[in-house]
């Protein structure tokens, strides 16, 4: 548990009138950071009567989940830059002279011999090729845990729902953009991924051959393919996540950033640090720190070791092949779905490709792009603006859904290794299929029932603390002969909690408007301002 602050937050936004200048007193008290930020304020008109760099930021650890990614981002654009100078995105055939001796004399693409060119010749080649595929990780792994972090908490809610769409799309693309990066080096192993790829589009009834067609330029695996996958990873897709990405940061701003509860917090303050100087001063530290650890992770941990896939050839796979992990729950929900196929009007429909392949991500990314609308209209919060956030037990359903959703996950990844695993551990792989087959439809539900029953019971747990105070381990005996723990008052609290008992249970009888989802935020009746 962590002790509330004993001095003081800076509160966003300030309580001087739009346009007002300080005072001579205001500038011989204030701090630097503040009368920096005055005087840029004087000075440029795009900043006329706001407070930007005295804007208020939360500092608790999980705000920084969503600055994980910006860092990463950045990154990977600065080593995606200089791989540019060195990568030759050709299909065209030669053979290889490089000094990869298992290699040598095999006829390679270039976009294949570019890349152990870069590996094995260029000086810190291989050393910026895995920091830029490691620094891909990191970027979408961020964004997953920042938007579980927001959909946890219900930050999600207005006036951030359009907030919450644009990161869903910041995911998916990040998703494209990883495996567009992956299939570059025209190796074994992101080949057979494409050869997937092209299963899956082939899939779609009707126009599937046209889409395949349009994508490879030909039979696969064509030789118009890696120059468009390169010009769709170099141009389109970065350019979107910057432009989505500016979108997001506007809004944060715009809509000043959510916290928790806490004394002297509200719907209509933010409390935290300055953007100048601390937050700014933090955030730069944090930078550094996750380039470095992406560059000594890249130094001591090898990834993708293309020479040892070797060339892709369309009459190979590689054996116990795993995809990157962000797209390894499609690779698994192909495996559990067994074989069906229907043909209609002289159409076949392969079900087991549709279903697992095109259906379920689009139902998959339908739920997230839906669910803030869904929820505010059932808990009939949709006309409440909300500024704090939730704890997850107060929500019950909500992170029951959430913890059955991660759990649908975990099951269909683990099923993408079902063969490596199996070998691994010396089991059959069909019963591991089946079992996981029947993990798929029990696990989210037991997911659910314990996660739901989890939260009320640790709200209980948390109403008799505050009613009860904290066990102070000495005994007496009282009066009547019995005994008797003393208790002494809670005097440090997680960051939103509680401070004291609420006034009637979460679950109580009668028509509360959000039984089905749980305890709400409390309310806040005040008109909370748009302009921050």
């Amino acid at each position: 548990m962590t002790a509330a602050p004993s001095e003081p937050e800076p509160t966003s936004p300030s309580a001087r009138e739009p346009g007002a200048r300080p005072g001579p007193e205001r500038e011989r008290t204030a701090p630097a950071g503040e009368l920096i930020a005055d005087a840029v304020d004087g000075r440029m008109p795009a900043y006329e009567g706001g407070a930007l760099l005295r804007k208020a930021f939360p500092d608790h650890w999980s705000f920084l989940l969503g600055e994980l990614a910006l860092y990463s981002l950045i990154l990977l654009i600065l080593t995606g830059v200089w791989l540019t100078f060195f990568f030759k995105p050709d299909m065209r055939e030669i053979a290889y002279a490089g000094p990869y001796l298992p290699l040598r004399g095999v006829r390679v693409s270039e976009a294949f011999d570019s890349t152990l060119h870069i590996s094995f010749d260029v000086r810190g080649g291989l050393l910026i090729r895995q920091m830029h595929h490691w620094a891909a990780l990191v970027f979408v792994s961020a964004i997953g845990l920042h938007l579980l972090r927001v959909f946890f908490t219900g930050a999600f809610r207005r006036p951030r729902e359009m907030n919450w769409v644009i990161g869903v799309t910041l995911f998916l693309l990040a998703v494209v953009e990883g495996f567009a990066g992956y299939s570059l080096p025209d190796d074994l192993l992101s080949g057979t991924g494409l050869r997937i790829a092209e299963g899956v589009m082939l899939s779609v009834p009707v126009v599937g051959t046209y889409i395949t067609m349009f994508v490879f330029g030909g039979q696969f695996p064509g030789h118009d393919l890696i120059p468009r996958l390169y010009g769709l990873h170099i141009l389109l897709l970065p350019g979107a996540l910057i432009g989505l990405l500016t979108a997001h940061l506007i809004l944060v701003f715009y809509l000043k950033h959510t916290q928790w509860r806490g004394p002297g917090r509200s719907n209509r303050n933010v409390r935290g640090r300055p953007l100048f100087p601390r937050f700014t001063a933090a955030s730069s530290g944090l930078s550094l720190m996750v380039f470095g650890a992406l560059t000594v992770l890249s130094a001591v941990a090898q990834i993708n070791p293309v020479w040892t896939y070797g060339p892709y050839r369309p009459d190979q796979a590689s054996t116990g092949s795993q995809p990157d992990w962000y797209v390894g729950f499609l690779e698994g929900s192909l495996r559990l779905v067994p074989y069906w196929e229907t043909s209609i009007a002289g159409h076949t429909v392969s079900w087991n490709v549709l279903l697992p392949a095109v259906v379920l991500p689009g139902l998959l990314f339908t739920v997230l792009y839906v669910y803030p609308f869904a929820e505010q209209f059932l808990t009939g919060e949709w006309d409440q603006e909300h500024h704090l956030c939730d704890r997850p037990r107060e929500r019950p359903v909500r992170t029951a859904l959430g913890v059955a959703g991660i759990t649908t996950y975990g099951v269909l990844l683990l099923a993408g290794g079902n063969d490596v695993i199996a070998t691994t551990f010396g089991i059959s792989v069909n019963a591991m299929t089946w079992g996981l087959r029947v993990g798929l439809v029990l696990a989210p539900v037991i997911a659910f029932m314990v996660t739901r029953r989890l939260c009320h019971a640790l709200l209980a747990a948390e109403r008799k603390r505050l009613r009860e105070g904290v066990e102070s381990g000495d005994v007496r005996q009282n009066i009547e002969g019995g005994y008797e723990e003393a208790h002494h008052p809670v005097k440090s609290f997680r960051p939103g909690a509680p401070r004291r008992p609420p006034r009637k249970p979460v679950s109580s009888p009668g028509p509360h408007r959000d039984a089905r989802t749980g305890e709400p935020s409390p309310p806040h009746r005040e008109p909370a301002p748009r302009n921050r």
